[in-house]
């Protein structure tokens, strides 16, 4: 069930060993382990090319960026402006005009629930969402549905953890104006069919807004094909840094959309009588930007681009199936969601009745950092009955042997608590 399309295969495939020699982080060691880096859902490690690119704007060309005449400020403006280029050629965007720099996927949902949601949604009006969403792509909508008027509905999952497709036939009626939802789910790995979603909605006359926060770090991202009218997703989860987020957005749309933030760089002119707005995407960028952050991110596009995302999935894919399997050797254990060829690169779990951040403390006594918690998703945790997962998540740089070490701490926890 692919999301996206895949880019080509690099001529030369990388090594995972090559990989990890990039990641100075990987070289430490947590209570006398050699770190074992299982939370790339929640936040990836930076490669040194990432580090040195926002080190050397930092030491060489920082300045403010679009309004200075001088060369720092005229440098730092093609080298922001350039990463944006960069990241529109990696989901496809057709005019880097339509890539919209926020602080993460979070403030890029908010920014269409809000300025899209508030001009457009009005009593008697539904947005729906499913079940399996983050905080994120729930919280804005619950907000701007109490604000307008309108009611938010929500597409169950299924057992398996798939969406209820069934009853989503019955939940898209005309009276549906936004269809949100995600690419991959944070917590049951899940992946949806985004292109057959989109579909779905503009055939009722409603937008599409995917969370593509956990599959555009995965899996090649063609805007175009998908069809979504927005897509957002963050920085820090792809190799960049933090503070970094995108929301790519239909032209016509955003060109309809008030502004999100008022202040500087997102107007034209300022009178005491009124304002006129700057064009796209300025006009959604209030303030200074985050400058270096978006110049890591560049890089960090790069440095996937050079990996090619047919391997970065095919990886994910073999160690995900790896780690399943592994996983179905310890009694009492239960992961949810779909089965490994079906999920993206991450298992949550319950391990008998040992609370997930007594399993996740034990794992860091080993090295091993995983995520415990609900994750930001309540609903998923609502559904299945328990009140949190313990998750661990894979990326470019994890290997099989991370795999076995993890689950010889589970047989530790196991053994601890007498299961």
């Amino acid at each position: 069930m692919a999301v996206m399309t895949l880019a080509r295969t690099p001529s030369v495939a990388p090594t995972v060993a090559a990989i990890r020699e990039d990641f100075p982080i990987l070289q430490r060691q947590v209570h006398g382990r050699p770190l074992i880096y299982l939370d790339n859902t929640a936040s990836t490690q930076k490669p040194v090319q990432v580090l040195d690119a926002m080190d050397r704007y930092y030491r060489e060309l920082h300045a403010n960026v679009h309004r200075g005449v001088h060369t720092l400020s005229e440098e730092a403006t093609a080298a922001y402006e350039n990463a944006r280029l960069r990241i529109a050629r990696f989901i496809n965007a057709p005019s880097p005009k339509e890539v919209i720099l926020t602080r993460n996927t979070t403030e890029s949902l908010n920014l269409v629930a809000y300025t899209w949601g508030r001009a457009n949604l009005h009593p008697g009006d539904e947005v729906l969402i499913t079940e399996m969403e983050h905080h994120s792509n729930i919280v804005p909508w619950q907000i701007i549905c109490e604000m307008t008027g309108a009611t938010l509905r929500y597409v169950p999952i299924t057992p398996g953890g798939d969406l209820d497709m069934e009853a989503l036939e019955g939940l898209l009626t005309e009276r549906t104006r936004v269809f949100a939802f995600t690419a991959m789910s944070n917590v049951l790995g899940t992946i949806n069919p985004v292109s057959d979603l989109v579909k779905r909605a503009h055939a009722v006359g409603a937008i599409a807004v995917v969370d593509g926060a956990q599959a555009v770090p995965t899996m090649a991202t063609d805007v175009q094909a998908l069809n979504a009218d927005f897509l957002a997703f963050s920085g820090h989860k792809m190799l960049g840094p933090t503070g970094i987020g995108v929301v790519y957005g239909r032209r016509r749309l955003l060109e309809a959309m008030p502004p999100f933030l008022g202040g500087g760089d997102m107007i034209r002119e300022v009178k005491m009588s009124g304002s006129r707005w700057n064009e796209l995407p300025y006009k959604f960028e209030a303030g200074t930007p985050a400058i270096a952050e978006t110049i890591g991110l560049g890089a960090a596009v790069d440095y996937l681009t050079t990996l090619g995302m047919d391997w970065v999935l095919e990886h994910e894919r073999e160690l995900t199936t790896y780690a399943w399997g592994r996983l179905q050797e310890v009694e009492g254990l239960r992961i949810l969601g779909p089965g490994p060829s079906e999920r993206g690169g991450l298992l949550a779990f319950v391990l008998g009745d040992v609370h997930p951040h007594d399993v996740a403390a034990i794992l860091d006594q080993d090295g091993i950092a995983v995520r415990a918690g609900h994750h930001c998703a309540q609903p998923i945790h609502d559904h299945y009955g328990i009140t949190a997962t313990t998750r661990a998540s894979f990326y470019v740089y994890n290997t099989e042997e991370e795999v076995d070490r993890l689950v010889l701490a589970l047989y530790k926890a196991k053994a601890l608590f007498d299961l």
